[in-house]
């Protein structure tokens, strides 16, 4: 029933190919535990996670000069860490890799650790292309209709830069709100986004429902 309601909701033009992209990209905000266990978006749990959740406090990460952006959801505080690869040779981002992403388990030990291959092959990776003058196209592997540019901002430093309603702003993080589901199929409530204006220096934030 919740796949039905679910997709009444998509626009009959919407390309398959974007859905699957989006579902992927969802699918894995999760640690992949999680599979083996009963899913944690269960129907009847539905009441008792709505008020941990309230609970969660999210915790930022530690500064960081080789510090991008990072990415959050509920139901736990694991954060996703996008840092600035420099290939030390050349002191230029690495051609090949110019960004570097990993966990923070803070819902363990607060440990680093690395994006395990589906991790890093199907949801949360990146694929990034050469533009010249040490710019890049960035894009998430299981959402490449979102497009993000690194490139030096008038700082001198390399930031991550995102077209959010017509306004570019420096990337800073993303929240992804998911409540109810199943999980395949979570309910995602909002993706949020938070960023700098890079001319006046205020804060900015898009919310919008995928």
């Amino acid at each position: 029933m919740l796949r039905k309601r679910w997709l009444k909701k998509m626009n009959n033009n919407t390309p398959l190919k974007l859905v699957l992209s989006l579902l992927l990209f969802i699918n894995f905000t999760l640690p992949l535990s999680a599979a083996k266990c009963e899913s944690p978006f269960a129907d009847t749990a539905a009441s008792r996670r709505h008020q941990q959740q309230k609970a969660i406090v999210f915790p930022v990460p530690p500064s960081d000069p080789s510090r991008l952006f990072y990415v959050q959801r509920n139901p736990n505080t694991n954060t996703l860490v996008y840092d600035i690869n420099i290939d030390k040779s050349t002191g230029k981002p690495d051609k090949d890799a110019p960004i570097h992403p990993y966990w923070i388990r803070y819902n363990e030990k607060g440990q680093k650790e690395e994006l395990n291959y589906i991790q890093r092959k199907f949801a949360y990776g990146l694929v990034s292309k050469p533009l010249g003058n040490d710019k890049y196209d960035i894009r998430f592997v299981s959402y490449k209709k979102f497009p993000l540019s690194l490139m030096k901002a008038a700082d001198g430093k390399y930031r991550i830069f995102a077209t959010v309603n017509q306004k570019q702003i420096i990337l800073n993080n993303i929240f992804i709100r998911i409540e109810g589901g199943s999980f395949w199929l979570p309910n995602v409530i909002y993706v949020e986004m938070k960023g700098t204006d890079p001319a006046t220096g205020k804060e900015i934030t898009e919310r919008f429902k995928p």
